[in-house]
């Protein structure tokens, strides 16, 4: 299949390391299938982060700068997107033939995508996350344009069962929606000693660790987990909290670390490589993620892959990938819930090959297995409306 991967959601020169898990699927269908991935660039993004080298296997990578108001007309950013697209990478659209378009984000992303499909003539597939179904269509404009795309996609995959209700209940037609949780590199993310991965990251051996992996932005549950970190801190008081990654909420989690009288126990990292999170995952005793809303997160499988409990949000997807045995889950929001989660879950005894046994079902390569079958699916009406004779 020659097929065109159209998302925001994927690593660019400004952005090296967005969204892991799009660039480990997209790496591993181009293994069997000839795909481009066309990246959407926000244009403040491109004016204020600095350029870094962008090396991406199997793929044929290229980008557009997405131009938009910002702060109003939110409606409007679809087509927004949709003109950029087509001015920056029109002629290419023209002359490439592709199988199929695979969206992946529902707005503005799909929507755009939806309009450049008819355009070319060519089916779309629409890939759900998230916050692209629970926030967006949450505003009316913008909830007529997604409906739209999904009743007319060939086919919508959803990273979680939530989220294809979700759609189904928007208007996509339940036999072209498809759950498909993301898969786990059991290479990078696989059990092992706590001690050696402490000693290589050059972190205190005894000292117990919560960790917290993903953006730095209050919706993703931060502040809250900061919040809750106190009472953990006054049982275990040589406990630490570490945050991995970037995002506006940065000073705001050290100034209210200050506040709280903790900062000498917080730590923010910054964002680290993928293939380097593994040891992270291993020296921690706990990953902590109270979301305000979620699909499925690959830090909570990648997490358990390495036999790490996790203390997360009871929202979206991730109460069908977190069973009792790897894990507490909580009420979004509740921080008092979340502090009486964290000392718990710092007392009890896990059985660190039960939670990565349980990760072991979350595999690449049945997850890219089954998105092929569901695009050749997709292609297989235009490609027999070809064949049919006259």
């Amino acid at each position: 299949m020659k097929i065109l991967a159209l998302t925001n959601l994927f690593p660019t020169p400004w952005a090296p390391h967005r969204a892991p898990f799009n660039r480990q699927q997209f790496e591993r269908l181009a293994r069997d299938h000839d795909v481009d991935v066309l990246t959407a660039v926000d244009f403040r993004e491109r004016l204020t982060n600095p350029r870094s080298d962008l090396n991406i296997a199997h793929l044929h990578t290229d980008h557009f700068i997405y131009l938009y108001p910002p702060l109003i007309g939110r409606s409007l950013h679809a087509i927004c997107w949709l003109l950029s697209l087509l001015w920056q990478r029109g002629r290419q659209l023209r002359t490439t033939h592709y199988d199929c378009l695979l969206a992946s984000w529902a707005y503005p992303d799909a929507v755009a995508t939806s309009w450049l499909a008819r355009r070319l003539g060519v089916p779309y597939v629409v890939k759900l996350h998230g916050s692209d179904i629970n926030v967006q269509a949450g505003y009316a404009l913008r909830r007529m344009q997604i409906r739209s795309a999904l009743r007319h996609a060939n086919g919508v995959v959803t990273v979680s069962r939530a989220l294809a209700d979700k759609a189904i209940a928007l208007g996509a037609d339940p036999a072209h929606v498809h759950v498909l949780y993301n898969g786990v590199d059991s290479h990078r993310f696989a059990p092992g000693p706590r001690s050696e991965a402490r000693q290589r990251l050059q972190l205190s051996a005894d000292a117990p660790l919560l960790l917290y992996v993903g953006n730095l932005k209050a919706s993703k549950g931060c502040i809250d987990l900061l919040e809750a970190f106190p009472a953990l801190l006054a049982a275990k008081p040589q406990a630490r909290l570490l945050y991995i990654g970037e995002g506006p909420c940065r000073a705001e989690l050290m100034q209210r670390a200050t506040a709280l009288g903790c900062a000498e126990r917080v730590e923010l990292k910054g964002a680290i490589k993928h293939d380097a999170l593994g040891d992270w995952f291993r020296a921690a005793d706990l990953l902590c993620l109270p979301s305000h809303n979620e699909g499925v997160p690959n830090v909570v499988l990648e997490a358990m892959a390495c036999g790490t409990p996790v203390v997360a949000t009871r929202v979206g997807g991730i109460p069908e990938v977190v069973p009792a045995q790897a894990g507490i889950l909580v009420p979004v929001k509740d921080r008092v819930a979340l502090s009486a989660a964290l000392l718990e879950a710092s007392e009890r005894s896990w059985d660190g090959a039960a939670i990565a046994a349980h990760a072991a079902n979350f595999r690449w390569e049945d997850n890219v297995n089954r998105l092929a079958a569901i695009l050749q699916q997709a292609i297989a009406p235009a490609a027999a409306s070809i064949g049919a004779p006259a």
